[in-house]
């Protein structure tokens, strides 16, 4: 049997055993890295090792528990009742404000997860406080995000179109950007039309996740809280200004509030979202394993390899859903364009289109809680039974790898072929 049926078919059965049994699928993806990974691939220990996302892992704790400091002190209650009499009470439309914000952000520059990490913990906040459904939020913040995040100014839009400048292809970066818009802002409006109504899974215990840990929201904030909001500027400015690492960043916020507020921020590295660092960290480092094995890249050279323009570009867009959404989009895309241009070159396809379907494909998938942003959702969200709202993730980016693809294909690179 080869490594690929192995690797794959031990991937499925985690799935199977995380999502049936309650044991945390970290645990089973470490378990299965390192037995794979010594006695199938030859990988040494520090080989495997080296798949660890130790960037993913200090963003999730350092936003987590600085975002859990700021609740404790009242101040995300704060920004939550300012945000509303920002809508003038109306809640529905808080989705939205975020989607638009997170668009933006990215759309003049800023990273992806940058702009998720700082939106999340603030909409999950709003979603709890207001009874919105918290998949939902997450899920536009999200959408948001990727929205803008193939403008010729964002991360994403700039390493696209400059893989594609060192080819003889030529791609309009307008097509590239409004492609993405259209499709995530798409998703949206049905994600909100399909799910907002929904009640979320509340946990058994959710009427007791502490609005009384905070001294309360009414009035001014007061000096713990300013200086919290100065310290939530600074990660803003740092982050998206300096490009400085947004999870250090965290820590040292939510460091220097503990100290300044030691008696009520006793509890707050509770705070972090152990669980899902644990589940994130195992499943990242498996697939870390199978990228460094070459695995990744064999399974998108046979897909390259079936035929048909038109079909191997529709599986081209399955190939890089299904693997994005376990690993780095960015990762995925400076892998996939390179395999592309062959296929480009020597079809009628057109360049524009298979090029935008595959950025789409490629980052729509985010939703993923093995992604970044995906797990910032599952670990920032509150008074919600985190099992269920876990399977109602995966349920969510399923359907997204299942039809996303076919609808970029079909809207992308269908029409010009």
């Amino acid at each position: 049997m080869s490594t690929e049926v192995i690797s794959i078919g031990a991937l499925l059965v985690m799935f199977v055993v995380g999502t049936i049994l309650p044991i945390n699928l970290g645990i089973l993806a470490f378990v299965a890295t390192f037995a794979i990974g010594t006695v199938s691939l030859g990988l040494t220990e520090d080989e495997i090792f080296a798949g660890f996302p130790v960037d993913l892992f200090v963003t999730i704790v350092g936003v987590t528990y600085l975002f859990s400091v700021a609740r404790r002190n009242g101040t995300i209650d704060w920004l939550v009742a300012a945000g509303v009499r920002l809508v003038r009470g109306k809640v529905a439309l808080i989705p939205w404000v975020l989607f638009l914000v997170a668009a933006t952000l990215t759309a003049f520059g800023t990273f992806t997860p940058a702009a998720v990490a700082i939106l999340v913990p603030i909409a999950m906040n709003f979603a709890h406080r207001y009874k919105i459904n918290p998949l939902v939020t997450g899920m536009m913040v999200i959408s948001g995000g990727h929205a803008g995040a193939f403008s010729p100014l964002a991360v994403s839009g700039a390493l696209v179109l400059g893989l594609v400048d060192d080819t003889t292809l030529h791609i309009s970066p307008v097509t590239l950007f409004t492609a993405s818009f259209v499709i995530n802002l798409l998703l949206s409006a049905l994600t909100f039309v399909l799910l907002a109504k929904r009640p979320a899974p509340l946990a058994d215990t959710a009427h007791e996740t502490a609005d009384d840990e905070n001294p309360g929201t009414s009035g001014r904030p007061d000096w713990r809280q300013w200086l919290t909001l100065a310290c939530l500027l600074a990660l803003v400015v740092g982050a998206l200004g300096f490009q400085l690492e947004i999870g250090f960043l965290a820590l040292v916020a939510g460091a220097l509030l503990a100290l300044v507020d030691m008696e009520r921020q006793e509890k707050a590295v509770d705070g972090i979202s152990w669980s899902t660092l644990l589940l994130v960290a195992g499943m990242m480092t498996y697939i870390a394993m199978l990228e460094k094995a070459g695995i990744i890249e064999d399974i998108s050279h046979h897909a390259a390899g079936l035929g048909a323009p038109l079909l191997v570009a529709l599986v081209l867009c399955f190939t890089v859903a299904i693997t994005s959404a376990f690993a780095s989009s960015t990762a995925i895309l400076t892998a996939i364009i390179p395999l592309a241009v062959p296929l480009l070159l020597s079809s009628h396809l057109n360049a524009a289109g298979l090029i935008a379907a595959l950025a789409v494909s490629t980052t729509i998938v985010d939703t993923s809680p093995f992604s970044t942003n995906g797990a910032l959702v599952l670990s920032n969200a509150r008074g919600i039974d985190t099992r269920r709202f876990y399977r109602q993730i995966i349920s969510y980016t399923g359907g997204i790898v299942a039809l996303g693809p076919v609808v970029a294909w079909g809207a992308l690179v269908l029409p010009w072929s």
